[in-house]
């Protein structure tokens, strides 16, 4: 039994991941499943009416909706019409003639011409609940390139990311690489030009084309070769801000390149004060041959860098500088405090404006055990 039972469920399992996945034989089989429905709501409209009206028969157009291309649409909503003329035909010469069996007639034909036209509609030639299925992975995947390996013992990256509006894709966005001996880390911090869904697509071809070059090239190389790819975009707005740092996790010295992104922050344990880095450059995408300089320092235990987008710090009642002024007091009142512990997420629910993509990154260098505990202390 339990053998059979697997069969089974592997048989769907497998029909339905052909259908996600957009072949021709998951949309036959899902055609199949519908016309088979609806040829039985016809039958039985045919024998009771009354038990099933015509106007019932727009359930299997909504559902061809969410799972059929065009042409197996089309097959089906020629069989659904089909069905209905001939239901309101039979159902006009067994009884009278009404006008509210030829309006649920028209009704059925309409909703299923408009279902074909948004159909029609789709770019990608999927249906839209497969075709954003197929675009929320793709998002997943290349936010997966952000997520930071585990680190070694000592040291600590948190980030958090809010898009403008709550929508699931935003403009900035995350890529990192740890080395095979784990002894260097590469983070770069993106926000692209824009709002909205443009930003988010752009954003997930930028990140698909730096994602593959970390790690492979040097950092002043890799923002080069970044800044090609924008130029060779042609975007209407074909620019993005971005902060490379480079870890060397064994002893703590760190490198910062800037291209025009908000100047990096860090953290010094013995002040308790966040210093603003003296890293700067030009935007990727605007020049051809861009100009990049590097900040180098050292993170002792208990320093931390910060990187954040300028969705941070600036607003339409605050201009950059002091938008840096208030992220300054208020992430050194966050790690006073608390700690570095969701410092990103904590620093994120205390910015007001909303109407831009957030991001704040974090990499800190924990203190030992008795060491921190003092600190707190004092």
């Amino acid at each position: 039994m339990k053998r059979v039972l697997a069969r089974v469920v592997g048989f769907f399992d497998e029909r339905t991941t052909r259908w996600r996945t957009g072949t021709n034989e998951g949309q036959l089989a899902a055609l199949a499943a519908l016309s088979a429905l609806a040829l039985g709501m016809i039958f039985i409209s045919l024998a009771s009416y009354d038990f099933v009206p015509v106007a019932t028969l727009v359930i299997p157009l909504v559902l061809g909706s969410f799972v059929l291309r065009y042409r197996p649409l089309l097959v089906l909503l020629a069989i659904v019409g089909l069905g209905a003329v001939l239901t309101v035909t039979k159902q006009t010469l067994d009884t009278e003639f009404t006008s509210a069996r030829i309006s649920n007639l028209l009704t059925v034909i309409l909703v299923g011409l408009l279902i074909l036209f948004a159909a029609s509609r789709y770019r990608s030639g999927l249906p839209g609940p497969l075709g954003e299925a197929m675009l929320v992975e793709l998002n997943d995947r290349l936010q997966s390139q952000g997520v930071v390996p585990t680190l070694p013992e000592g040291w600590r990256s948190q980030s958090a990311v809010l898009s403008a509006g709550g929508a699931k894709f935003a403009g900035d966005f995350l890529v990192a690489n740890l080395s095979e001996d784990q002894k260097r880390l590469e983070m770069v911090l993106v926000d692209v030009c824009g709002k909205g869904v443009g930003a988010g697509t752009q954003s997930l071809q930028f990140a698909g084309a730096l994602g593959g070059l970390i790690g492979s090239l040097p950092p002043l190389g890799l923002f080069a070769a970044a800044n090609d790819f924008l130029l060779r975009q042609r975007w209407d707005e074909g620019f993005a801000t971005a902060v490379h740092v480079l870890v060397h996790l064994d002893t703590g010295a760190y490198s910062v390149i800037n291209a025009g992104h908000p100047p990096a922050l860090r953290w010094s344990h013995h002040e308790s004060v966040w210093v603003v880095d003296g890293a700067r450059g030009t935007a990727l995408g605007i020049l051809e041959r861009p100009d990049f300089h590097r900040s180098v320092g050292t993170l002792e235990p208990g320093d931390a860098l910060m990187f954040y987008t300028d969705g941070v710090v600036e607003s339409r009642i605050r201009d950059v500088r002091s938008g840096i002024d208030w992220l300054r007091g208020r992430a050194g009142q966050v790690v006073l405090k608390d700690g570095f512990e969701n410092a990103p997420r904590r620093i994120l629910g205390d910015v007001l404006a909303q109407d831009d993509d957030r991001a704040v990154l974090i990499l800190d260098r924990k203190l030992p055990v008795v060491d921190y505990a003092r600190g707190r202390g004092n």
